[in-house]
């Protein structure tokens, strides 16, 4: 449906259930894909998916919440791959469990380094290059709970809420640069985790890593050039 061929797209957390749905829907697209993993080994998999004009770049054991790691990895990739025309920041972290008046530090901080401060990195690290170029793309991943507080989660839909008001203040930043920024906003994605999270929760409500891909990849496509400082809600039946 989409073609991104000579686009090199960054995709944090790509090891991840959501990420890598996003990896395999832009290397189906013709996409160049830089995946970002703070695990190791994870990332071998996805150079198989390869088609057409489609490739596939590993870097695994990234540190998101260490910004001179992620300047460095940044002009790591500018040598090794080429210029960054989209970042797409699928890193985060949640947490329930805990009333508001209950919540520990060790979660709060947590909560903020996965959902917040890795998002200022990551933008730290391949926004300006973007502003060098003349164009791009940042897609953030908020929650239904960034918008409507979540009871035993105050931690985690306080980092959500964090996450997009950033968006909507780098869309109005970049808006004269651009460079469209936006964000998916999913009720609650259907994985594994989540599953264990929440056992007695329908699941058939939830939405899936691929139908929070295709809104992804709408917004990365040129058809979302008019788009910026969005929150697209991707609820599902909740």
């Amino acid at each position: 449906m989409y073609d991104f061929e000579g686009k090199i797209i960054v995709v944090t957390g790509a090891a991840g259930n959501l990420g890598q749905a996003v990896v395999k829907g832009f290397l189906q697209s013709n996409g160049t894909v830089c995946g970002l993993d703070h695990r190791s080994g994870r990332l071998e998999q996805f150079k198989s998916l390869k088609e057409g004009a489609a490739s596939f770049y590993a870097f695994d054991e990234v540190d998101l919440t260490d910004k001179e790691n992620m300047l460095s990895l940044a002009e790591r990739i500018k040598s090794e791959v080429g210029v960054v025309n989209m970042l797409v920041n699928t890193v985060g972290g949640f947490s329930m469990g805990e009333p508001v008046y209950g919540i520990s530090e060790e979660t709060w901080q947590r909560m903020m380094r996965m959902n917040v401060t890795s998002l200022l990195n990551a933008a730290a690290a391949f926004v300006p290059t973007m502003i060098e170029t003349g164009g791009g793309k940042v897609i953030t991943i908020g929650a239904k709970a960034g918008l409507l507080g979540m009871v035993n989660a105050g931690a985690y839909s306080a980092a959500k809420a964090a996450l997009l008001r950033l968006t909507e203040s780098m869309a109005g930043e970049l808006k004269q640069k651009n460079i469209q920024v936006n964000s998916v906003v999913p009720g609650i994605i259907d994985t594994p985790q989540n599953r264990k999270d929440m056992p007695n929760a329908d699941f058939e409500k939830w939405v899936s890593p691929e139908q929070v891909t295709d809104v992804i990849l709408f917004l990365a496509s040129s058809s979302a050039d008019s788009i910026s400082g969005a929150a697209i809600p991707v609820y599902g039946r909740l």
